[in-house]
């Protein structure tokens, strides 16, 4: 039997923009896979549809209007260096402060 290492480009804190669409987030889950339903995945434009083995990241999220829960494949992330904080109202209940460019949860 051979285990795939699974290994996650990013980390929770980390500020991600995403490579096609305008908006950035800030990363507080991560799926080692996809785990979200077919009907959402077949949602996505077939041009642009991830591979489902990959790690997928849960997002507090926001572009110039809103701010949102987004759901993304790594292989559509970038880091975010901007220093810029994340604007989106749950932040200061999952994580307690911000240093550099990341947010720290008192778990990390």
């Amino acid at each position: 039997m051979n285990l795939k290492e699974k290994k996650a480009k990013f980390s929770i804190g980390d500020v991600v923009k995403h490579k096609h669409f305008d908006f950035r987030g800030v990363i507080y889950d991560v799926d080692f896979e996809f785990n979200n339903s077919e009907e959402w995945y077949q949602s996505i434009p077939k041009d642009v549809r991830p591979k489902k083995d990959q790690p997928f990241y849960h997002l507090l999220a926001e572009n110039n209007e809103v701010t949102y829960e987004a759901y993304v494949s790594e292989q559509n992330l970038i880091l975010d260096n901007s220093k810029k904080p994340v604007r989106h109202p749950l932040i200061t209940e999952i994580f307690s402060e911000k240093r550099g460019s990341a947010y720290y949860k008192p778990s990390n």
